[in-house]
């Protein structure tokens, strides 16, 4: 079954039209979906699915802390093996979440480096990613190495840099099969 992973970026504090369209997509559907404690789209999405009483969420959460769970939901805390409440602590619960979905949703707002890193990792667990850029006001789907690395490309040189050091601090994931529904 299709477990969707959806996050997105802390400067998204609303959900615009298509975002909400393929939200109501995935719970009209029934799918599981696991998503971040954050502030920001993480928070903007639990608020969006618990003003439509659905209860398939799952939140992920860095060690015993949750900073935000609307609906009260089921939590997973997962362990990260360090104390500075850093990008590798947050990041853990990304890895989790990403190797958990079977595709993800994301909400980028034209800078996040943890956004794009969550379709980073998807890509590399052979799974699809569906990113909504919200500066050019459309979805790009991600199914290859291929599309991630065209995309990259596209962007500013400043940006490419960021993602390709933090890409070298991610574990090597294990070859799944490529899944396939965009929920739309």
């Amino acid at each position: 079954m299709t477990k969707v992973f959806i996050g997105g970026s802390r400067h998204v504090s609303r959900l615009n039209v298509q975002v909400r369209e393929r939200l109501d997509n995935i719970m009209a559907k029934g799918f599981p979906i696991v998503v971040g404690d954050a502030n920001g789209a993480d928070k903007a999405v639990q608020k969006f699915l618990h003003s439509h009483n659905y209860e398939n969420v799952e939140v992920f959460c860095s060690e015993d802390i949750c900073r935000n769970n609307v609906g009260l939901w089921r939590t997973r805390n997962i362990k990260t093996g360090s104390t500075r409440k850093n990008a590798q602590f947050y990041s853990a619960k990304d890895r989790a979440m990403s190797k958990e979905a079977t595709v993800g949703l994301m909400i980028w707002d034209g800078k996040s480096v943890g956004t794009l890193l969550n379709v980073y990792r998807l890509i590399n667990l052979q799974k699809k990613a569906l990113m909504f850029s919200l500066l050019e006001k459309r979805f790009c789907e991600f199914s290859s190495t291929l599309e991630w690395e065209s995309f990259l490309a596209s962007r500013e040189f400043g940006l490419q840099h960021k993602i390709e050091q933090r890409t070298k601090l991610e574990p090597v994931p294990e070859s799944t099969p490529l899944q396939s529904s965009f929920f739309g």
